[in-house]
C-alpha cells in the first residue's frame, strides 16, 4: 500500500528497522514467526530492551517517561515490529491502565505506578468481565464497600487474560448499588497478593492457559487505590476501552498473518501445483487483502483525527469490528489451505523447543490453535454486535 510519508517519517522507519535488526532477540522472533507460545520471561526480556531505548510506553507523554511518538510513528512501529516478529506488547499495564492513571489519577498514583510499569516491576491484568456482565459490562455485581480507610471487595471476574502472571489488577466495582448501573461504579487498583484473592485457570480449546477466573472474598483495598472519584468509574472505563478497541483491530498482526497465509498457500499443493495459483483460492486471498488495506486506511484516518492529542471515539468500534473480522478470515483461509492437516495436533507442539514427532505438518499446530483461539476476537473488548450498535447510534445517528 503506497502512502505518502514525510522524509522525517521515512527516516524514523529506517531507525525502527535498524533497532529491530540489532536488538530483537533471534529466539523470540523465531517463536513469534512460527506462532509458538511465548513465556512470561520472553515478554519481560523484550520489555527491558524497549525500556532501555525509551520505546516501551510509545504513546505516553515524555514527562512520564513515554516516547512521545506521533500517531504516525506508532503506526510505523506497529507495521515494522510485526514484520520483524517482535512480540506484541502486553497491553494491560502500559496501554490500558496507564492512560487512565495519567488522565484521571492523582499525583501520588502517577509517581508510584507509572515507573513500576516502565521498569516491569508490576504486571497488570484487567478486571472487567464477570459471569453475568460481559458485553453488558455495566451490569457487573462485584461490590466494594467502604470501611474507614479501605474498601472491602467481594465478587468474581472472569476471562482475566494472563492473570496467572499478574501481581496487580485494575477493577470495575460497584460502590453504590442504589444508583443507575452506570453511575454506581468505581475504578480500583488491587494488589493480587492481597488475602482473599484467588486465581483459577480456564483452559481454552487449544489447550492454552491464557485466561482465568479471579475471586475476591473480603479483600481489603486501601481507599488511596481509588482512581478519580468514587462512582465515576464508568467514565474512566469508557476512556480505557477506546484505547483497547482501536488496538484490537490488529492491523500489523493481520499483515503478518496474511504473509504467513501466502507462504502456506505457496507450499501446499492442489492438482499438482501450488494452492496460491488456484484461481478460487487466490481470489479469496485477494479479497481479504483488499479489506485489510481498507481497514489500514481507516486506521490512518483515525490516527490523523486524534493527532492533536484527542482520543478515538465511536470510530474505534468500527475499526474493532472490521479488524477482528479480517483476522478471523485470514485464520480461516490458513485452516483451509492445510485442509485435513489443520485438524490434528498435540498441545505440546506449540511449545518452543518441541523435539517430538509432529502429528502432521509442523505448520498445522499453530494454524489450528490460532483458528480456535481467535474466535474470541469478535467477542472480547465488547462483542462486535455491541460495537455495531455503538456505530449505528454514535456515527449513523440511528
Amino acid at each position: 500500500m503506497n502512502l505518502n510519508y514525510s522524509a522525517e517519517e521515512q527516516a524514523f522507519r529506517e531507525e525502527v528497522r535498524a533497532f529491530l535488526e540489532e536488538k530483537l532477540p533471534e529466539d523470540i522472533a523465531a517463536k513469534v514467526k512460527s506462532y509458538r507460545r511465548l513465556s512470561k520471561g520472553d515478554h519481560q526480556r523484550w520489555q527491558r530492551v524497549l525500556s532501555e531505548r525509551g520505546w516501551y510506553a510509545t504513546h505516553w507523554p515524555e514527562e512520564y517517561g513515554g516516547a512521545g511518538w506521533t500517531p504516525v510513528q506508532k503506526h510505523i512501529w506497529d507495521e515494522e515490529s510485526n514484520r520483524y516478529g517482535a512480540p506484541r506488547t502486553i497491553p494491560f499495564g502500559v496501554n490500558m491502565v496507564a492512560p487512565v492513571i495519567i488522565r484521571f489519577g492523582n499525583q501520588q498514583q502517577k509517581q508510584y505506578y507509572l515507573p513500576r510499569i516502565l521498569n516491569g516491576e508490576d504486571w497488570w491484568c484487567q478486571g472487567y468481565s464477570e459471569p453475568g456482565a460481559g458485553s453488558d459490562l455495566a451490569s457487573l455485581s462485584t461490590r466494594a464497600v467502604r470501611n474507614g480507610d479501605h474498601y472491602v471487595v467481594n465478587g468474581q471476574k472472569t476471562w482475566t487474560t494472563l492473570g496467572q502472571h499478574a501481581n496487580r489488577i485494575f477493577c470495575l466495582v460497584r460502590t453504590d448499588p442504589d444508583a443507575r448501573k452506570q453511575e454506581g461504579i468505581s475504578f480500583l487498583l488491587i494488589d493480587m497478593n492481597s488475602p482473599g484473592v484467588t486465581v483459577r485457570p480456564i483452559i481454552t480449546l487449544d489447550g492454552e492457559h491464557e485466561v482465568n477466573e479471579v475471586f475476591f472474598e473480603d479483600v481489603k483495598v486501601p481507599v488511596e487505590n481509588l482512581v478519580g472519584e468514587e462512582n465515576k468509574g464508568w467514565t474512566y472505563a469508557k476512556y480505557l476501552l477506546t484505547y483497547e478497541r482501536t488496538g484490537l483491530a490488529g492491523i500489523g498482526l493481520a499483515r503478518a498473518a496474511l504473509n504467513h497465509l501466502k507462504g502456506l498457500a505457496s507450499r501446499q499443493q492442489k492438482n499438482g501445483r501450488p494452492l496460491i495459483r488456484d484461481p478460487g483460492f487466490r481470489q479469496r486471498i485477494a479479497r481479504v487483502e483488499i479489506d485489510l488495506q481498507a481497514a489500514a486506511m481507516s486506521n490512518l484516518r483515525i490516527i490523523a483525527s486524534v493527532e492533536g492529542g484527542g482520543v478515538p471515539g465511536a470510530e474505534s468500534s468500527m475499526l474493532k469490528v472490521r479488524g477482528t473480522e479480517i483476522r478471523q478470515q485470514i485464520n480461516d483461509l490458513a485452516r483451509r489451505a492445510l485442509g485435513p492437516y489443520a485438524l490434528p495436533f498435540v498441545e505440546e507442539e506449540l511449545e518452543a523447543g518441541f523435539e517430538g514427532d509432529y502429528l502432521s505438518d509442523p505448520d498445522a499446530a499453530p494454524v489450528a490453535a490460532q483458528y480456535f483461539n481467535n474466535r474470541k476476537l469478535s467477542i472480547f473488548g465488547g462483542s462486535n454486535e455491541i460495537q455495531k450498535n455503538i456505530v449505528a447510534k454514535m456515527i449513523l445517528g440511528l
